[in-house]
């Protein structure tokens, strides 16, 4: 269900929009597009500051659907209008199969349709950005800024937030066989751990970006606590075609604008300081190259005048592959999730199967071609990943029967993949290219095929034993098969992205990063970037969290360049 003022702030935001018609002005001191995980925090935040006006652009419709509020419904999304319903080039070494990529396109982006993991991901990771860019990325300086963001339940380490305005809540009613789960990992001498601890985590039951049992995206999170402020305008149904820019031989070209499409209807946007892509890590490279921002050679191909030559925009594309295997359950699972009761249980006491976000518990291990793999001592090169239900056919296809889920997901790939465009419209889907498993040496499946050994071991222990019934929903007929087969067509016929793309405007020092270490676009003024494409390097965990953190940065980075007093309490 909406939830508690969604229909009062979308008419506050409609009442908005119909003063912005064809003869009303479009002008804001910040322009913000997209409002997703770090689109709406950044919303939120300069919209503290009442001097100033800020302006989001939102390409999708507003987020009213049952499903995008009931947690274990976002499979239904899938394809639907509130998805971008992407597709990858097929994949060499995933017996040339496309792979379906959705992407959240409705107020919250992509945390309206993700399966609510908050997983922070390892100290190291921030410290590695750091690295590359500059010491706010560092962990030191973002865990103030994740405890600024969270509002954990039951939350024991101090590292946890406890007042911010994205709660992380316990699951309210997981299936038993996460219970199983977990007792399987610890049968195998693995540690159960809290969750989003900042270092030794081993395995976790999911804490969930959850209000007592609905999804809590970052639409309800940050813009609609801000729907009154008169500074915010929020426009739905706005799909931005480009950056437009003032030019001045003596300086650097000037973002000064966007050209929008809203109720058919092509108009420009001003924006008085500057412009903020939050698009994602597919739309943001888009974006950038319809504006003239990319790689010379590819814009002339496509007869996109060259702003600036930025041969990184695009490319560096990372995301995590999981592949998984599905045991036969003996009851106990989400197979009866859609059954009239259990929508009649969850819209009465907000309980039952409903409230599941699915993958309902992990754990991180470190496999024995880590070091091989150049993994720092100590870090996982795997995740696993549980869920009481066979998750088969990328989430595109029902749930075909009572069934288990334990996948290995690819934490830090050697390959690299690319966005680009297909030709100068707007509206035509890029071109995605992860290049799964493309590394020369081979790294990248040697390690994804030894954490599925791990995930053959976690189901033949006693305590997933007592559950499974020894028959196979994925691979069918497993039960004929060696482990050995069994892992290999998981890998290459069965094996998804897990939804975490980043890394295609990464920052950095260095003359080829996309934006630098405070979100600014290189050769231009007045634009930056702040969404998981200027993540240099995949985390080890999900990708929402960091994604708000880089929104939260980049609302002080503005608030400090405007001189602003509004300060934000850690």
């Amino acid at each position: 269900m909406p939830p508690p003022g969604a229909r009062e702030d979308a008419r506050r935001f409609a009442s908005r929009r119909r003063g912005l018609g064809a003869r009303g002005g479009l002008e804001a001191d910040y322009i913000i597009v997209g409002s997703g995980s770090a689109g709406a925090a950044l919303a939120a935040r300069l919209s503290e500051d009442p001097r100033v006006s800020v302006l989001v652009l939102e390409a999708g419709g507003p987020d009213r659907a049952l499903e995008l509020h009931v947690p274990a419904a976002f499979k239904k999304l899938f394809r639907g209008p509130y998805d971008w319903g992407y597709d990858t080039v097929p994949q060499p070494e995933l017996e040339g199969r496309r792979i379906f990529w959705p992407r959240g396109r409705t107020l919250g982006g992509s945390s309206s349709l993700n399966a609510m993991m908050w997983v922070r991901g390892f100290a190291a990771d921030y410290d590695e950005w750091a690295a590359r860019t500059a010491d706010r990325w560092s962990w030191d300086a973002v865990l103030p800024v994740l405890r600024r963001i969270e509002s954990v339940q039951d939350a024991v380490d101090p590292s946890l937030g406890r007042s911010g305005p994205q709660p992380v809540e316990q699951q309210r009613d997981p299936r038993p066989h996460t219970a199983a789960f977990l007792a399987a990992a610890r049968e195998l001498g693995y540690d159960i751990t809290e969750a989003n601890i900042p270092r030794g985590q081993g395995f976790s039951q999911t804490m969930v970006t959850q209000r007592r049992g609905a999804r809590a995206s970052t639409a309800d999170t940050y813009l609609r606590p801000a729907a009154a402020r008169a500074n915010l305008r929020v426009i739905t149904n706005a799909h931005v075609r480009r950056i437009t820019f003032t030019t001045d031989s003596d300086a650097p070209p000037r973002a000064n604008g966007v050209y929008v499409d809203i109720d058919g209807t092509t108009r420009h946007a001003r924006a008085r300081r500057e412009i903020v892509l939050c698009a994602g890590a597919i739309n943001t490279p888009q974006t950038l190259m319809l504006s003239g921002i990319g790689p010379a050679d590819h814009l002339h191909e496509l007869g996109i005048r060259t702003l600036v030559d930025s041969p990184d925009v695009g490319a560096n594309l990372q995301d995590h592959l999981v592949a998984g295997l599905a045991p036969g359950a003996a009851g106990g699972t989400l197979y009866g999730a859609e059954r009239p009761g259990e929508l009649i249980r969850y819209l009465v006491s907000r309980r039952g199967m409903l409230t599941s976000n699915v993958a309902e518990a992990y754990g991180f291990v470190r496999t024995d071609l880590a070091a091989r793999a150049g993994v720092p001592d100590g870090l996982p090169d795997i995740e696993i990943i549980f869920a009481p239900a066979p998750y088969v056919g990328e989430g595109l296809t029902p749930l075909p029967a009572e069934g288990i889920t334990v996948g290995a997901i690819l934490l830090r790939p050697h390959s690299r993949g690319s966005i680009r465009l297909v030709s100068s419209d707007p509206y035509a889907h890029p071109v995605i290219d992860p290049a799964y498993l493309s590394d020369t040496a081979g790294l990248d499946a040697a390690t994804m095929r030894a954490g599925l050994e791990v995930c053959e071991q976690l189901i033949a222990t006693s305590s997933l034993r007592a559950v499974t019934t020894g028959s196979w929903v994925q691979p069918q007929g497993g039960e004929r098969m060696s482990a050995g087969e069994r892992i290999e067509l998981s890998l290459r016929r069965f094996s998804h992205t897990l939804y975490h793309p980043v890394g295609t405007a990464r920052m950095g020092t260095d003359d080829d990063s996309v934006v630098d270490p405070d979100l600014r676009a290189r050769g231009v003024a007045g634009l930056r970037v702040a969404d998981a494409s200027v993540m240099p390097t995949i985390i080890r965990g999900h990708t929402h969290a960091p994604a708000i953190v880089i929104g939260e940065v980049a609302a002080d980075l503005l608030r400090a360049d405007s001189g602003s007093g509004i300060q934000v309490a850690d």
